[in-house]
């Protein structure tokens, strides 16, 4: 059942680009946005099969999909993903800059390759799609990236990413002043501990997910569902106003001290 005044559709005709889509958090964000009557373009990197079996999942919807690979941090193979897109849409009013990747070890320890892969994929991939997105956005859109706590907080092992995270949500603010009078909100979801296959890559993954139960007041487990739906919110007609904002999902974690 729907609330009074909900639209269970209410971004049908929407064309969304959701990066990172195959797995984890991006692919709860593209379910519920095709579930809100979006068309879906899946991008992925190396992961083929799942990114096609969810584009099969949202045409199930009566939705259009597509599946196309690109690394989001290479402006080659972001104008070769922009290039897929025009022949199926004719405009784009969604971007969610979910993909992300980087290297868990120390700062000391860290290499000039390990920076550029970090910021790259982590942060100028935002950059290089809103240049591609915003021409194709025909009245206004919305885009929206993908943080982490570990862009405020210090997190063993997350020295790199986390400047690339914390340089993302400082590029979203430009961003959202630049694009503002344009009719394009940026803004960004900051999501706290996520039981995601990313997360098997951490060394700390038990005593993270441990933490993270014992001090988020409202609940022991964050979902890629919860995340989606903040992403979801910010895309509403309702979120208009809401411009150069990073909402953090956590369930209350980072206010516990």
């Amino acid at each position: 059942m729907t609330r009074a005044g909900a639209d269970p559709l209410a971004l049908a005709g929407k064309v969304a680009l959701v990066t990172g889509a195959a797995r984890g958090i991006g692919r709860a964000v593209a379910r519920k946005l095709a579930a809100a009557g979006c068309d879906v373009v899946v991008n992925y990197y190396n992961s083929a099969e799942p990114a096609a079996a969810l584009c099969a999942e949202i045409r199930g919807l009566g939705r259009r999909a597509i599946a196309v690979q690109a690394s989001v941090g290479v402006p080659d193979s972001v104008d070769e993903l922009f290039t897929a897109i025009d022949r199926e849409f004719d405009h784009v009013d969604l971007v969610v800059s979910n993909a992300a990747s980087g290297v868990l070890k120390p700062a000391m320890e860290m290499t000039l390759k390990h920076w550029r892969w970090c910021m790259e994929t982590n942060a100028l991939a935002l950059n290089l799609l809103a240049q591609r997105a915003v021409p194709r956005m025909r009245d206004g859109g919305r885009i929206v990236a993908l943080s982490s706590l570990g862009a405020q907080r210090a997190l063993p092992g997350y020295g790199f990413v986390g400047a690339s995270k914390a340089a993302l949500e400082a590029l979203a603010r430009s961003l959202a002043q630049e694009l503002g009078p344009r009719g394009v909100r940026v803004n960004v979801v900051s999501a706290g501990v996520v039981d995601t296959d990313a997360l098997t890559y951490f060394p700390n993954r038990d005593e993270l997910l441990a933490n993270f139960a014992a001090r988020a007041p409202a609940g022991p487990v964050l979902t890629p569902d919860d995340v989606a739906g903040a992403v979801y919110l910010l895309c509403l007609p309702e979120a208009s106003m809401i411009n150069g904002h990073t909402l953090v999902v956590d369930g209350g974690f980072a206010i516990s001290g």
